[in-house]
């Protein structure tokens, strides 16, 4: 092959490792021996293929995972034949530094490429004779130092982790035209300068056993070849466990972010939430632990969050409550007691629509938050509590006809006396209601006798009357304005007054619409 196809070659296979790397330059510092066969190519043409070696010792230091720098010395000698037959022989010593780019992603093989530059002392041991040409050795060097370029292409076999197979080949330019004693200007076999062909083998030390942790990660670099992890990486997935703790304390999978595919890191799973990294579910409520912390900001170490005695699950899917809030609709019952002890709506805060929130039904007024008239009355539960009625007694719940003036029946007093008697309330509860069902109404309470006795003595009964019941209304706190209490005696009968039964219905309360 001519030097200008194998650099054509080394170009190519440089651009085509560009975007991979490979496992076998893990190694952050190699160490090795080669032994090389050189062929030399210099100035004579068909030369006899003479013994021509050399020995090198190297250190590779991983620059990244793409690149190896090495420095590399040798020791070796150069021989052939010059045109006359003659043996030439030279010794070579060469330095150089070297970048190594490794392109394939392997764990057994390693291939790479390489190019470098160093300095050569060398020496011609053995001259050969002067023939045909005119003065071929004029200012020709016997020895010295020189600039030269190696380049070639090689490959690492892993023996073990701690021992490599090297093979490499390629060739090495040299700024000096001398190592075969042999150069003249005004000779046709002058040509550029000399160099040399090589084919060699190596042994590559990484100084590393199964058992070595170069990363300081708790795994060994057999624990980390068949977990397939990083093995100078401490932390793998990048997700703040080192890969030690992840496999031997956490049980989880070092290459992934989320073990449990919840939406939560193992590390925030660990150090913040607390919950299983290897369980997508720690609770066990039916909801990932991821969606517990980001989407319901929920606990996802209980099975209910807000101690509300429902689920979070069923509080999302069943119930749509808020996990977080033990009362959702904010009318002071628990969710789970509106759920299953009072069979209430938990996101309507009145179930009923009777203006009441269900709890103050329930803790205030013991009425049934799911029906607006707990008494079955004619009465809704939150009129009545407005107007001062009994929302659980439904006799109460009527209101009077107020189109025309109204009898009081079963409003009575004592014989001769204004004092209202027990079974009077009855009646004046109605009063209330009615009085309570139109605020604006403003009435008379109308006080009568019938004419048994004095006529004056009857006028101060029937206005005694009409103000006992008028303090009765007021101490259930209707407005003093809007009662008015007049007496009219005899006056206006409705029966005979010569009959009890006429004189019994003539003694009477009305109930008056005033305005």
């Amino acid at each position: 092959m001519r030097k200008k196809e194998f650099i054509i070659t080394l170009l190519i296979f440089f651009a085509l490792s560009i975007p991979s790397y490979a496992q076998l330059n893990d190694y952050s510092v190699k160490g090795g021996i080669q032994g090389f066969a050189l062929l030399p190519d210099m100035d004579f043409p068909n030369e006899d293929i003479k013994p021509s070696y050399l020995g090198r010792l190297f250190v590779r230091i991983k620059v990244i995972d793409l690149f190896d720098v090495e420095l590399g010395a040798g020791y070796g000698k150069l021989s052939g034949d010059d045109p006359s037959n003659d043996l030439w022989e030279s010794t070579i010593m060469p330095a150089d530094l070297r970048l190594l780019l490794s392109p394939f992603n392997s764990k057994v093989v390693n291939p790479y490429g390489f190019a470098g530059f160093g300095y050569m002392k060398w020496k011609v041991d053995n001259k050969p004779n002067q023939n045909q040409y005119a003065s071929p050795y004029s200012g020709v060097k016997e020895d010295g130092y020189e600039w030269h370029a190696p380049v070639g292409l090689g490959m690492e076999i892993k023996l073990s982790n701690s021992l490599l197979l090297d093979l490499s080949g390629g060739y090495t330019f040299t700024f000096t035209d001398d190592l075969e004693y042999f150069n003249t200007v005004d000779s046709p076999l002058d040509g550029s300068n000399d160099g040399y062909w090589n084919a060699g083998i190596g042994l590559v030390f990484t100084g590393e056993s199964g058992s070595s942790d170069s990363d300081i990660d708790g795994l060994t670099l057999d624990q980390e070849e068949s977990l397939g992890t990083n093995p100078d990486l401490p932390d793998t997935d990048g997700d703040g466990l080192i890969d030690g703790l992840e496999f031997n304390q956490y049980k989880t999978d070092p290459l992934k972010t989320d073990s449990d595919n919840d939406g939560l890191s193992d590390n925030d799973e660990v150090k913040n939430y607390t919950t299983n990294p290897n369980l997508a579910d720690t609770d066990k409520d039916g909801i990932s632990d991821g969606d517990e912390v980001l989407k319901y900001k929920t606990d996802p170490l209980r099975v209910d969050s807000d101690f509300d005695g429902i689920n979070d699950n069923d509080e999302i899917q069943i119930t749509k409550t808020n996990p977080s809030k033990s009362d959702t609709d904010g009318d002071g019952l628990k969710d789970g007691d509106e759920r299953d002890k009072y069979k209430t709506s938990p996101t309507l805060t009145d179930t009923d629509e009777d203006s009441i929130p269900d709890g103050d039904e329930i803790l205030k007024y013991n009425t049934n938050p799911n029906k607006k008239d707990t008494d079955g009355g004619t009465t809704d539960d939150y009129t009545e509590i407005s107007r001062g009625t009994n929302p659980l007694n439904p006799e109460d719940d009527v209101i009077l006809d107020i189109k025309e003036p109204i009898v009081l029946e079963g409003v009575t007093f004592a014989t001769g006396s204004s004092e209202l008697t027990p079974e009077s309330e009855k009646m004046l509860l109605k009063v209330l209601n009615t009085l309570n069902a139109y605020p604006e109404m403003n009435v008379e309470i109308r006080g009568y006798t019938d004419n048994v006795g004095k006529a004056s003595s009857n006028q101060a009964l029937s206005q005694r009357r009409a103000n006992s019941v008028r303090y009765w209304l007021l101490n259930k706190g209707v407005n003093q304005d809007r009662v008015v209490a007049k007496g009219y005696g005899e006056q206006n009968p409705i029966a005979d007054n010569n009959t009890a039964d006429g004189r019994r219905l003539n003694r009477r309360i009305e109930f008056v619409k005033i305005d």
